[in-house]
Order: structure tokens, then C-alpha cells, then sequence
């Protein structure tokens, strides 16, 4: 079957169609429209009985190049009468913005109010992996899914190599019905067009008869997966997930999960689809082993020896039971402890949406002042008063003794950053060959640049919890924890000024080192490319007024009446000093080791350089070469190609498998619905402007405008050196770099809306951002986008 105009297609489709039905339809000609308008009306009156939708159906329109979906008018809800009919068709054909007297016009009976309607895929449009996609609307609009306006709208993906009939990605049944006859539908369109690459939309309607309303080749502009290697792929996750769903020895928990964002937020930092050499960085120096000692020398459980990061596939994911664990005191017993943590994952299996914001509202990982209400849920869950109140003196001996001022753990991993610093430039200043060099360059990262910066982030994750619980409690009010955080003064904000007063070259010497992508050898440092980052040209001017945070008497009588009921410092003074020195010491300790990281991966590519290796092959390559080629006298250009290769090899299946945020078995890898997320929104302002997304464009002028971009990495620090609006990242935390940012500079900002909500305001033209409502809205979709 030959894809013809979406008229012809649809008449095509009429009586062979087995598990869909077809509208009946008028449609004819432009020509034959200027012939004999008022013979068409009279056919039209004669064929329907009640309202009627006028649809494009140019030529112009979905053909296999170039779909120009939404281009072309479409009318719905249009009165059977001559007056209506003739006005709605004249501004369908207008909208043709040509003369092409073959061009078509479609009318069909209009769906009002259907149960379920959206766009479905029969490959995966971004990957073109072997997947049904389903983007569909419940609500009863049938726009929202092609408007990219709905806020209610699901995206469901399903493997074709399952059986329809065994769709189980809902608790309703009837959900499950219904993509699963639409499975079938979709597999059937394949046959019918010897194509599996279709663009189809569809409706049910209340009798649960599905209606197929157009079918389109869908223009794909990546090479299509290798359907073998990737069910091969999927079926090894598969197994290892349902594998990883048993006790294990010495780790709490009866199963586990899976997630992008739990801890250490890997999505957020490296992305969800790296490259070779970003992932075995980002595990080298942090979550294969660093992690753990952090913890353990905080006080809590000791999980050394278990990676908190997998690969499925070369998709990182963080094994949340490995992590929960890591958040019970060491003083808890163990049998305390196996029931806390099954309670967490039960908690969230029943709120995925959570995933990201684990320790705010599934963890208690730390003393608080609301902790004592906040922790009754427990009584819920069968947890006796004795067992709480374990729990809580337990979280109050970890607390006490990260936060002591002047004996803090903390302390220690201020000191050490010192020290890192101090070696950085000795390694510099040495006469160590490149690879020595590396070698070491990292090494130090991890021994005096991540484990203390993790101890530092640690120290700053209570420090702005317990900040916010003086808000849940009544102690401060919502602008002075704004005025709080507006008071700390990062190394981020001091580059902000540096911006303003240091020349170039002085400015550059000092943080040329930053890189949007901390991780990614592609990305250019700042150093690299001042004039992409930076406007050198224009007057510089200070933009930031910092606010004055004080307490009221009152306000510091009932945090020391809290303090001393806690067995905490007394001291308020000191208490609020910890807040501010470690929120400042994380940042600082960031800004650090990330120099070690940067001048690592700027060596590496000189040594590809010398090899004839560019950096983009280099990225494929695995971090571990370095301590192979410092240990050993193997041949360097043989050793750099094969990780490449092997590298290579992985991410091609990386590029071809998709996979949800969460997964909390192994049949959430064949078939899963992306959840919606609850952004984190910073400070309590607002801003409307136009968004420019700087993963499309880095580019682009940022100057009044609303910034997106995918992660919340310090190496976009470049953008507040523009007066931009506001900025929403597709992944982040509440006490991810950006949003410290944000609220110190008091810019309203969106922190991990997630990828579908990221994907849709990527479409938008001009967006509201409203932090203190928490909310976002499309004031106007892109000029390009259907209306």
C-alpha cells in the first residue's frame, strides 16, 4: 500500500482495516471547490448529521522527506450550514498559502469528547529504536497532544518484540485495553504499508472503538536501530534486573530500584545517554568507591565495595537500595535498619515520581526540626514508638557531628580542599609526561577533590534542610530563607564580580577551566571559547544587591528553645554560620576538583592530538586506559584505539535502547510510561520571556530571556553573567549547584522538569515562569508549531 494525501490514505484504508475503524469522509479538490462550491456544501449537509471538522489534505503535507504536521489549517466543530462550511473551507485552502488546484480538503464527522486520543509512533522518533511511542490525552481534548499544550498528556513506550496482549503499564485495566488494541492497530498499519517508520494519530471514543484519523510516513533523520542488537541488549538488562530483585548479603532490603536521579543525580551531571569516557569518569571518581567513604565517615551505614552506579546498557542508573542504605546511621541495629530501608523502597514504588527528591520526601537522613512530626508517617507503617524514637536519636548523633562548628566533620573536608589546591599546582609545575600527569591529576580528585567535596555536599544538604524546617515550623517565613540564601556568597557569585573586574586574561586565568559538561571532553572550557560564554564587549554592570538576613529576638529565643530540645549546638550564631560556611565550602570544593577534572580531560586530548585521535573519538574511550598505560609499557596508540573501538561498540547499543527514569522491574524495560515531574522551584519571583534552550543553539543570545538547559552543571555559570530572565533544567535537584545559584542571586528558576515537560516548553515560543506559585504555562508556541 502507497502512501497517497491524507484523504486518499484514509479512503485507502476504508474496509481492509481490521482493528481500527475509519470516519466516513467527504473530500474533494481545490479545483473542483472553485467549480462548484455550493454542490460540495449540499454533499457535505446530505452526508453528516451533526458537526463536521474541515482538515487539510495537501500534497505538500506528509510526504516522506518532509512531514509539515500542523503546517496547513484544520477547523473542528463546524455548523452544517452553508455560511459555516463555506467560510471554514475558503481558510483551509488559504492556509495552503499557494495555488495547487489537485490539493484536497477533507471533511469527516468530528469526535467530541473521546476517551483517549493522541499521535502514536511505530518507531522511536529520537533514537529510531524498535518501539510503539504513544504520546496520547485523556481529558477529552483532541488537541493537546499535536498542540503540545496538554498538561495531562502521557508518553508510553512498548517494545514490538512483546505481546500486545500482555500490556500491564497501568492499574487500569481498561488503559491497558486500549494500548494494547492499538499495539495491534499499529502492527497491522505496518503490514498494510511495508513501513514500519508511521506517524498515525488516533481516538477512542466512548463505546471504545478506536479510530484511526491519519497515517503519515514518519521522517526520520537517524539511522534506524539494529532491531536484534537491541532486544539482545534489553533482554541481558532485563535479566540483570530481575536478578538484582533478592536479598543480598551484608545490604538491607529486600529488592531494589532503579533510578536516573535518586543520588548523586547522574542524569543530571553526565546525562542519560554519555559517552564512554564521561560515565567511567564520572564512576572513577565518585560513585564507585568515593561515595561510599564519604558516607561511612559521616556516620552512616558502610556500603564500600558496592558501586552505587550501573550501566544498563551505557545508561546510568543509581541502584536506589545500595543508596538507601547508605542513609541508616551506623548505630542502628541491623534488624531496624532491613525494615527502614524496605519501608523507603515500598514508599517509592508507590511514588516513582518521587525518585528525584528522594531525600526530601522519602529519606531521613538527618535530624531536622519538623523531623519529629514529619517521621510519625512511620507509626503507619507498622514502626513502633521505641523504634521511631531509635530512629531519631540515631539521625541526631549523625547530624551533631557534622554540624559542630568547630569540630565538625565538615572541618576536615574544608582542609583538605586546601590541600588540593596546594598539589594542583606542584602536579602543574612538575616535569611528569602526560599521562603521568593525568594519572595523578585524578588521583589527587578523588583522595582531596571528591571525597571531601562529598562530605562538603553532605554538610550542605543538611544544612538546607534544616534551613527549611525553620520555615515548616514557623521560625522564619518564606522570604527570609530567600534572604538567606540570597546572603551566601559562592565562589560562583565572587565570578560574577571577577566578571566586572578583572581583564580578560586575569579572568580567564581564574576560571578558564569551567566547561558546560564537566565530564565531556567535547565541551569546550571557557578558556577555549571566551567569546561564545562571554560579552567582552558591551559595559559591564553589577547585577546583584544582596539582601540582609537577620533574625528578631523572638525569632532567636525559639531557635535556641529548638536547638537545646534537639541536644544540637546552643549556639544559633554558630548554627547559622555552619549553613552559610558549608553551602560556600561545597561550592568552593566543586570549583576545585573540577579543575583537577578539566585539566585531566585537556591533556587527554592533547595526547589523542599527538596520535592523530580527535576528541571526539577520544570520548569513546574509557578512563581506565590512563591507569593501564601509567602501570604498564604497552603500546599507547594501540591501547587508546582499542578502548575507542570497544567504547564505540557499547554506545551504538547506547544510542538505540530507551528506558524509563524509573524501573522497578524488569518489565519496566519493555514497556513503561514516562512520568510527569514536580519541578523544584527557586526563590518566590516570576519572569515572562522568550525561552531560547541552549542545547539546540550555545550560542544563542541569552540577554531577557528564559534559559533551558538540560542539566544543572556549575559549568553554565557563564549564563549569569548575562540579565537573563529566569532558567528550567531538565534535571536537577533542590540543592543542585543551579538552584543554590538561583536563590543567590534571586532568579527564578524551574530545576528538573523533567524530559517531557522539557521537550514541550522546547517548542514554546514565550513562557511564564511563576517560582511562587510553581507553575510554568506556554504563553505562545513556537511560529512554527501547529496553533
Amino acid at each position: 500500500m502507497i502512501h497517497g494525501s491524507k484523504a486518499d490514505t484514509l479512503k485507502m484504508l476504508e474496509g481492509i482495516i481490521h482493528n481500527a475503524k475509519i470516519f466516513p469522509q467527504v473530500s474533494f479538490t481545490v479545483k473542483e471547490w472553485l467549480q462548484d462550491s455550493k454542490c460540495i456544501m449540499d454533499n457535505i449537509m446530505n452526508e453528516f448529521n451533526s458537526t463536521v471538522i474541515i482538515r487539510s489534505s495537501c500534497h505538500d503535507e506528509d510526504t516522506s522527506e518532509n512531514s509539515n504536521a500542523g503546517r496547513f489549517l484544520s477547523i473542528p466543530n463546524v455548523k452544517l450550514n452553508i455560511d459555516d462550511l463555506h467560510n471554514a473551507i475558503e481558510k483551509v485552502i488559504v492556509s495552503y498559502n499557494r495555488t495547487d488546484y489537485s490539493d484536497q480538503v477533507l471533511v469527516q464527522t468530528m469526535l467530541n469528547s473521546p476517551v483517549m486520543c493522541g499521535v502514536a509512533f511505530t518507531l522511536d522518533p529520537n533514537t529510531g529504536g524498535d518501539y510503539y511511542v504513544v504520546n496520547y490525552d485523556t481529558t477529552g481534548s483532541t488537541e493537546s497532544v499535536t498542540s503540545g499544550d496538554g498538561n495531562e498528556n502521557h508518553l508510553f513506550y512498548f517494545h514490538k518484540s512483546k505481546n500486545f496482549n500482555n500490556i500491564c503499564a497501568y492499574s487500569d485495566d481498561t488503559q491497558n485495553k486500549r494500548l494494547s488494541k492499538l499495539c495491534s492497530c499499529l502492527a497491522e498499519l505496518e503490514g498494510l504499508f511495508e513501513e514500519n517508520n508511521l506517524d498515525v494519530e488516533f481516538a477512542f471514543d466512548k463505546n471504545e472503538n478506536l479510530y484511526i484519523l491519519q497515517v503519515r510516513p514518519l521522517v526520520m533523520r537517524n539511522k534506524l536501530s539494529n532491531s536484534e542488537l537491541q532486544k539482545k541488549e534489553l533482554e541481558r538488562i532485563s535479566e540483570y534486573i530481575n536478578n538484582a530483585q533478592k536479598k543480598r548479603p551484608f545490604l538491607c532490603g529486600k529488592n531494589t530500584i532503579y533510578s536516573v536521579m535518586t543520588d548523586w543525580n547522574p542524569a543530571e551531571m553526565i546525562g542519560i545517554r554519555p559517552k564512554p569516557l564521561a560515565l567511567s569518569l564520572y564512576r572513577e571518581l565518585i560513585t564507585d568507591n568515593v561515595w561510599a567513604y564519604q558516607r561511612d565517615n559521616y556516620g552512616y551505614r558502610n556500603l564500600r565495595s558496592f558501586p552505587l552506579l550501573v550501566d544498563f546498557g551505557g545508561c546510568p542508573y543509581i541502584d536506589v537500595r545500595v543508596s538507601f542504605n547508605s542513609f541508616i546511621p551506623a548505630t542502628l541495629s541491623d534488624s531496624l535498619s532491613e525494615k527502614l530501608v524496605n519501608y523507603y523502597i515500598d514508599l517509592l514504588k508507590k511514588n516513582p515520581k518521587a525518585h528525584d527528591k528522594a531525600e526530601f520526601d522519602i529519606v531521613f537522613s538527618c535530624y531536622t526540626f519538623d523531623l519529629e512530626e514529619r517521621i510519625k508517617v512511620l507509626r503507619e507503617y507498622g514502626f513502633s514508638k521505641d523504634e521511631i524514637s531509635q530512629i531519631v536519636d540515631s539521625l541526631c548523633l549523625v547530624t551533631k557531628n557534622i554540624t559542630d562548628f568547630e569540630r565538625g566533620l565538615w572541618r576536615k573536608d574544608e582542609k583538605k580542599i586546601e590541600i588540593l589546591e596546594k598539589r594542583y599546582y606542584e602536579l602543574m609545575d612538575s616535569n611528569l609526561n602526560d599521562i603521568d600527569r593525568i594519572y595523578w591529576l585524578l588521583e589527587d580528585c578523588k583522595r582531596y577533590g571528591t571525597l571531601p567535596f562529598a562530605g562538603l555536599a553532605r554538610g550542605a544538604f543538611i544544612a538546607v534542610q534544616i534551613l527549611k524546617s525553620m520555615v515548616s515550623v514557623g521560625i522564619i517565613s518564606e522570604d527570609e530563607y530567600s534572604a538567606f540564601m540570597n546572603s551566601v556568597n559562592t565562589v560562583s557569585s565572587r565570578m560574577n564580580d571577577d566578571f566586572i573586574m578583572l581583564s580578560k586574561e586575569g579572568f580567564l586565568k581564574k576560571y578558564g577551566h569551567l566547561r558546560p559538561g564537566t565530564y565531556d571532553i567535547s565541551s569546550k572550557r571557557y578558556d577555549e571559547a571566551p567569546d561564545m560564554y562571554f560579552d567582552w564587549i558591551h559595559e559591564k554592570e553589577q547585577k546583584h544587591d544582596r539582601k540582609m538576613f537577620k533574625l528578631s529576638l523572638s525569632q532567636m529565643k525559639e531557635l535556641r528553645k529548638r536547638l537545646q530540645e534537639s541536644g544540637l549546638s546552643t549556639d544559633v550564631i554558630e548554627l547559622l554560620e555552619f549553613i552559610k560556611c558549608v553551602i560556600e565550602g561545597r561550592e568552593f570544593g566543586k570549583f576545585v576538583f573540577t579543575r583537577n577534572v578539566s585539566e585531566a580531560l585537556r591533556i587527554l586530548k592533547h595526547v589523542g592530538k599527538e596520535y592523530g585521535i580527535s576528541e571526539e573519538e577520544m570520548s569513546y574511550a574509557n578512563i581506565h586506559v590512563i591507569q593501564e598505560l601509567y602501570s604498564s609499557t604497552k603500546n599507547a596508540k594501540e591501547i587508546i584505539h582499542k578502548y575507542i573501538e570497544e567504547g564505540r561498540a557499547y554506545y551504538d547499543v547506547t544510542k538505540q535502547i530507551t528506558l524509563p527514569p524509573v524501573v522497578t522491574s524488569n518489565i519496566d524495560i519493555w514497556q513503561f510510561e514516562y512520568p510527569d515531574t514536580e519541578p523544584n522551584y527557586i526563590t518566590t519571583k516570576k519572569a515572562c520571556a522568550e525561552v531560547v534552550c541552549l542545547d539546540d543553539d550555545i550560542n544563542s543570545d541569552i540577554e531577557g530571556r528564559i534559559v533551558l538547559i538540560k542539566s544543572a552543571d556549575p559549568g553554565y555559570d557563564w549564563i549569569f553573567s548575562h540579565d537573563i530572565k529566569g532558567f528550567i533544567t531538565m534535571y536537577g535537584g533542590a540543592n543542585s549547584h543551579m538552584a543554590i545559584r538561583a536563590g543567590e542571586l534571586e532568579i527564578p528558576a524551574a530545576v528538573g522538569v523533567g524530559e517531557k515537560s522539557f521537550f514541550r516548553l522546547k517548542q514554546a515560543s514565550i513562557v511564564a515562569l511563576n517560582a511562587l506559585e510553581k507553575n510554568i504555562q506556554i504563553i505562545r508556541r513556537d511560529k512554527n508549531e501547529a496553533r
